[in-house]
Parts: C-alpha cells; structure tokens; sequence
C-alpha cells in the first residue's frame, strides 16, 4: 500500500479504537463531549474577531466546524477509511497530501482529546470549567504533542491555500461531486469543496495562519506555564464566565 495512504489508515484505525472505547464507556464519552465542547468554545471566542471578518469569516468557521468541533466525524472518517488504499488514484497529489494532514491532525486532537476525557472524568474539584480544563491540560501534559497539533494544524492550512493555485482544481473538485455523492463520499466531498471554498475566499491564507500560530502558541504557553489563578483568569474573561474569586 502507498506510504500516505497507509499513514492515513492508521490515522483513522486510531480514532475508530477510541470511538469503540467509548460505547462501552458512556461516562468516558460524556466526559470527552464536555472537554470537547469547551475547547470549540475557546477556539469560537479566541478568534471571534475572525469570524466577524468578511476575509477571513469563512476560513475561520471551516477550521471551527471541522477541526475544532465538538461534532461526530465519524461518518466523514468511515467514507474516508473506505477510499484510503485508492486516494492516489482518485485525487491529485495536492489533495491527498491535504487528506494526509487532515487524518494526522484529527488522530492527534481525538488522541489528546481522550486524555483530556480521562482525566475531567476524574476530577472532581472546586471551580469552573476554566479551572477544571487548566487542571486536567496538566496533568495531561506532553507539550510535544500539542506542538506537533498546531504544526499539523497549519500544515492543513498551507495544503488548502496550496489547492487554491491548481488550474481547474475547483472544475475537477464540482465535476467529482454527483459521483463522490453516489459512492457514499459525500462528508469527505463537502470537507474538501468547503475546503478548498473557504481559502479561495481569503486571496491568500498567510496572515491567517499567522494569527492562529500567534493565538495558539500563546494559548499553549499559558496553559503549560503561567500561574493556575492567571491562566484560569485569562481563560474564564475570554469566555465570559467571569472573573475567578
């Protein structure tokens, strides 16, 4: 099997394990629901000047929609998984490459994500959701990891702005729509036209991309090292829950 394509199917075995762990957890997947929920609310209030702008408003609501979520991908992932072995031969190189981050990113957030689950189920202390996040990033840790996220994250990002300086991709990508739809690709067909819709919309993706690696740099530096009481304060006013007695 091609090397991305076997990448992208262990990508994709990996979130499938977590999702079978969690029908047999319902108190697990609850708690991975809430951590995922909060985080879609950071990301929303983070870059809610983003979303208001008429530039960039449509990137910043495909990153939201799918990568920052708290939604089911699993449907996207089960059309995914089926076309994995083929994707060389279904797409130009740009969008497999594209694909290839997708999955990476995903199997990274939902393997953080699980971790993060595991440890709000436990925790039980005094506080809001803000002080209750900050503690279980903690004890979660692995900043390597969420390094490596963001990188991915932004690898995405490049690979989609990428797309956008093919010739007659946007043809190819609306001609493959009536056949994706009646091979049972629809999600993945929406993800990479909405895709690919969004960084068109934008006329370059570069100060976009700045600004997530700025915020979210930021956001992990804060959440890894400054005091507990600051980083809640900052992260309970960012999403209007008020400021920590």
């Amino acid at each position: 099997m091609d090397p991305t394509a076997q990448k992208i199917l262990d990508a994709l075995e990996s979130v499938a394990t977590l999702r079978q762990h969690y029908m047999k957890e319902p108190v697990l997947a609850r708690a991975s629901a809430e951590v995922k929920r909060f985080q879609a609310l950071r990301f929303r209030a983070t870059y809610a000047d983003l979303l208001r702008n008429p530039r960039y408003k449509t990137a910043a609501t495909f990153f939201l929609d799918e990568l920052y979520s708290d939604k089911d991908y699993a449907q996207r992932d089960q059309q995914f998984a089926r076309i994995a072995s083929t994707i060389a031969k279904l797409f130009p190189q740009a969008v497999v490459s594209t694909a290839a981050a997708l999955a990476e990113v995903h199997a990274l957030t939902e393997t953080l994500d699980d971790a993060m689950a595991r440890q709000w189920m436990l925790d039980a202390l005094e506080g809001d959701d803000a002080a209750r996040y900050i503690r279980c990033w903690r004890l979660v840790a692995d900043m390597d990891a969420r390094n490596r996220q963001l990188e991915v994250v932004l690898l995405l990002g490049l690979e989609l702005n990428r797309l956008t300086r093919k010739p007659g991709l946007s043809t190819l990508l609306k001609m493959m729509r009536h056949p994706a739809n009646a091979a049972g690709l629809s999600s993945l067909q929406h993800f990479l036209e909405a895709g690919f819709d969004a960084f068109v919309d934008m006329r370059g993706a570069d100060e976009f991309l700045a600004l997530i690696r700025q915020r979210e740099t930021e956001w992990i530096r804060s959440l890894f090292e400054e005091p507990a009481v600051t980083c809640e304060t900052r992260l309970s006013q960012l999403l209007g829950l008020g400021r920590p007695d």
